[in-house]
């Protein structure tokens, strides 16, 4: 017994390891997880224009000026904040940032159960070398965490740059007296911490799956 805690703690990798390997993982694996990135920038990008464009135009709303609100009329935008079709606005909004975080979701859990199929053999080996659990658990995690936070920032900053743009095209140039700054700055903290929570929960399974794979169950596959 006394030799197997020794063997134990000699196997145990430091995180700096589990970080290196993953990151190389993602960079062989680079067209994988170019696809799964732009998922996650389309979603949070949706999320965070849609975020935007209600910042500023309750922002316009609140200005009381005569010209504002006739362009909000014109587009079609009731100016009175309780009225039945601004809040039909908000709930459908809603639904939709909620549909596309779940397809976000999905799409990398998908992504990293594929990955965990194509390195049957390297998790394997790793497990038949001394890997713990644990360490392989980190390899996944810290693999979904790296791409979801590349796409999560890359998102926030696109959806927030179109939605200005979208703005500055149906408002003009006045848009930006009235741009809620602090507000957009925050909804895009809330938007990036969203989705790397995402990616975090989406890498949970595929992890604990390849950290109970059988060594030799692994080995014995074809990849």
């Amino acid at each position: 017994m006394p030799e197997q805690f020794e063997i134990g703690s000699q196997v145990t990798l430091p995180l700096s390891k589990a970080i290196e390997i993953s990151f190389n993982s993602v960079k062989i694996r680079f067209g994988r997880s170019l696809i799964t990135v732009s998922g996650i920038v389309l979603a949070i990008a949706f999320l965070m224009s849609i975020w935007t464009s209600t910042a500023i135009v309750d922002r316009l709303k609140m200005a009381h000026n005569p010209q504002i609100n006739l362009l909000l009329q014109q587009k079609g935008i009731d100016i009175d904040p309780d009225s039945t079709a601004a809040m039909q606005e908000r709930s459908k909004n809603t639904w939709l940032v909620v549909l596309s975080l779940l397809v976000c979701l999905v799409g990398i859990a998908n992504a990293m159960l594929m990955s965990v199929t194509e390195r049957f053999r390297e998790i394997g080996t790793m497990k038949c070398m001394g890997a713990l659990d644990g360490f392989i658990i980190k390899l996944f995690i810290l693999e979904s965490s790296f791409m979801g936070t590349a796409g999560t920032i890359i998102g926030a900053i696109l959806g927030c740059l179109l939605s200005l743009l979208m703005s500055m095209t149906s408002y003009g140039t006045l848009v930006f007296d009235y741009v809620p700054w602090l507000s957009i700055f925050q909804s895009g903290v809330m938007a990036i911490v969203i989705g790397s929570i995402l990616s975090l929960v989406g890498g949970i399974l595929p992890a604990y799956r390849a950290a109970k794979m059988e060594p030799v169950d692994a080995m014995a596959l074809e990849v």
